[in-house]
């Protein structure tokens, strides 16, 4: 009979951390409900002391998972060269023989502590044996010891874990003589990366396609890209202040991160097209501050629409109508008409401002044909002399 061999390999101090979830659940009672939920196990374990850190979580997703991480290296007071996980869809996006691409915030985070993450293999639990050992000893020393203790929240909870935890790293060996943690500070700590000056601060990425209304959605709030984007995959990079939004890997927005009510909309005036930015600056203010610009007379003409009109809607859509002249007219086209139309009349409308400028517009074509008539004139013609009518004296 022929035998897979196994080699037992004695690793560095401070070289990996194994890391991974318990099979089996804790819970804690909901004292409103009477409801239990489930509390799943993080474990992660340093193969070298076989020193254990042990957390609950209600939940195991990638803030979860980023956070359990910090906690751990806090725990330890410092930080391995690598990090081995699972193949969970948190933290590895793939994994195969040929490509490894993991999740850009796990990487984030990993960058920043100055660790390594390398998942262990597909269906290969030796690539992180301590850990899977680990669940074991845990799921028996803590998990079972505290399957009969009721807790009514999670920080209760945790603090029963602590506690059982700092008891099984203080536990002695069998074999030989101290305890993981003796071991730990003997053999371990020394060899440990400093923390950081500052603590990893949590960014999700994220993608998602630009709505026709040029907005992409994070959980439930509306955040603006330039329109050009619209139909487009973008990236977004989402943080506890910050919202960052690339495509093709450049920064096209930035918006502080809404809270509270969901619905919400941060928009920016200049993502928008010009017809839909002219539409939502439709303020007296903004239509006074638009018509100084444009001149003198238009001022005149936008002060006296507000005050015409008894419904202010009214007089903004006048006014929005107007301020459209400058798609297709200069502004001292536009400034020009209405000097003309205040000449003409106590009482202007925008419609004699369209029909002044376009006047002014035909008329300005009418001499513009007439000099260029006059030049081909000056340019081609000749005089004939008397000669040519039989004037000249013979």
């Amino acid at each position: 009979m022929k035998y897979k061999a196994t080699m037992r390999i004695r690793r560095k101090p401070g070289e990996l951390l194994e890391v991974d979830w318990a099979g089996t659940t804790l819970s804690v009672l909901d004292s409103y409900t009477g409801r239990r939920i489930p509390v799943y196990v993080f474990i992660a374990t340093l193969p070298c002391s076989q020193l254990f850190y042990v957390e609950g979580s209600y939940r195991m997703d990638l803030p979860s998972w980023i956070k359990l991480h910090q906690h751990t290296f806090d725990y330890f007071g410092g930080v391995p060269k690598i990090v081995v996980p699972n193949n969970l869809k948190t933290g590895v996006t793939k994994h195969t023989s040929k490509e490894l691409i993991l999740n850009k915030t796990y990487a984030e985070m990993a960058r920043h502590y100055d660790a390594i993450i390398t998942p262990a293999r597909v269906r290969a639990p030796r690539d992180k044996a301590s850990v899977e050992g680990s669940v074991n000893i845990v799921t028996t020393w803590i998990i079972q010891a505290l399957r009969n203790v009721t807790c009514f929240s999670l920080e209760e909870l945790n603090n029963e874990v602590w506690e059982k935890l700092d008891k099984l790293n203080h536990r002695a060996f069998q074999n030989r003589p101290g305890s993981r943690w003796s071991a730990f500070l003997e053999e371990e700590k020394f060899a440990l990366s400093p923390l950081p000056n500052t603590p990893y601060k949590l960014s999700e990425w994220r993608k998602a396609k630009v709505r026709p209304d040029y907005h992409i959605t994070i959980n439930s709030m509306f955040y603006s890209v330039p329109h050009e984007l619209i139909g487009k995959e973008v990236e977004i990079n989402v943080s506890a202040k910050i919202v960052e939004i690339y495509f093709n890997h450049m920064r096209v927005a930035s918006h502080p991160t809404l809270n509270g009510k969901f619905g919400q909309f941060s928009t920016i005036k200049e993502h928008m097209p010009d017809n839909h930015r002219l539409y939502v600056e439709q303020t007296p203010e903004e239509a006074i501050k638009w018509a100084s610009m444009m001149g003198s007379s238009t001022l005149k003409i936008v002060t006296f629409i507000l005050k015409q009109y008894d419904v202010e809607k009214q007089a903004l859509n006048a006014i929005f109508t107007l301020k459209k002249l400058e798609r297709n007219y200069s502004t001292y086209e536009i400034e020009e008409a209405c000097r003309l139309v205040l000449s003409a009349t106590n009482r202007p409308t925008v419609k004699s401002v369209q029909t002044m400028i376009k006047t002014l517009q035909k008329e300005d074509a009418r001499k513009a044909e007439a000099r260029d008539s006059k030049i081909t004139d000056e340019k081609y013609g000749f005089t004939r002399g008397a000669s040519y009518y039989g004037g000249e004296n013979k």
